[in-house]
């Protein structure tokens, strides 16, 4: 049992699906998992296991920003022995290459968290998203005959969600960064760190560029795509590894 978790041995399933909303987290355990079961409440932090076309999934709350996301993901990796972790949350576009409500699959992260820095001694590390379930979520996304558009390519991870300088931001859009979240770099780093698999799957819920937004209740209920692609993907990630990985 971990301090923010609290779940008991075996109550977490190898895949795991993480919000950073816990109404969120319920919502797709309640809409896409059978026998969902309810494992944590620590801190109204939701944490479910249920199955999904017969395979074992959970789904568990992050909280906002990788300090919150750390936690979550150390203890799961660590105390659950969890293989892999898709990260399903909202994000900020920031060109107008991608509109409001498509799906981003981050094959990178950047970020200007002091996390990494203090990890890196000042060196900055580029973590990556794992390939297996990077593939695995582009066939998903393509093979979804009338899905939203989706786009593959850099997020960058802010540890500021109004950040004082905004403009520092468009440099790096030239080169090729999509949008902005708080957790994907963080996320990515610990996966390489233990040696787990690892992927962020984003709905744009907000246009820097345009304006466009979506409700606080659209963002908690509706993004069901990037739900249904990253099960999908990990599934096929699971079923490909290795017997003691799945």
């Amino acid at each position: 049992m971990s301090t923010h978790i609290g779940a008991g041995p075996g109550d977490i399933a190898p895949t795991v699906l993480l919000p950073g909303d816990p109404l969120r987290a319920r919502w797709i355990a309640e809409t896409f998992l059978d026998d969902a079961r309810c494992y944590t409440e620590v801190r109204g932090m939701y944490g479910y296991t249920g199955t999904w076309q017969g395979h074992r999934v959970s789904v568990q709350g992050s909280g906002m920003g990788q300090p919150s996301m750390a936690i979550y993901v150390n203890e799961l990796f660590r105390d659950y022995d969890v293989q892999q972790i898709v990260r399903v949350g909202s994000c900020g576009a920031v060109t107008e290459q991608v509109g409001i409500r498509d799906v981003i699959i981050a094959s990178g992260a950047c970020t200007d968290s002091s996390m990494n820095r203090i990890a890196f001694h000042g060196l900055d590390y580029a973590p990556v998203a794992d390939f297996g379930l990077l593939r695995a979520a582009v066939e998903a996304a393509e093979a979804r005959p009338d899905g939203s558009p989706f786009h593959v390519g850099l997020i960058f991870s802010s540890d500021s969600f109004y950040a004082a300088r905004p403009e520092l931001l468009q440099g790096m859009v030239g080169y090729g960064v999509l949008g902005v979240e708080m957790e994907a770099s963080g996320l990515y780093t610990l996966a390489a760190k233990h040696g787990r698999r690892a992927l962020a799957i984003c709905t744009v819920s907000d246009h820097i560029v345009t304006g466009e937004e979506t409700t606080s209740a659209e963002r908690e209920q509706t993004f069901g795509e990037m739900v249904e692609i990253a099960l999908t993907a990990a599934l096929t990630a699971a079923l490909t590894a290795a017997p003691s990985e799945r």
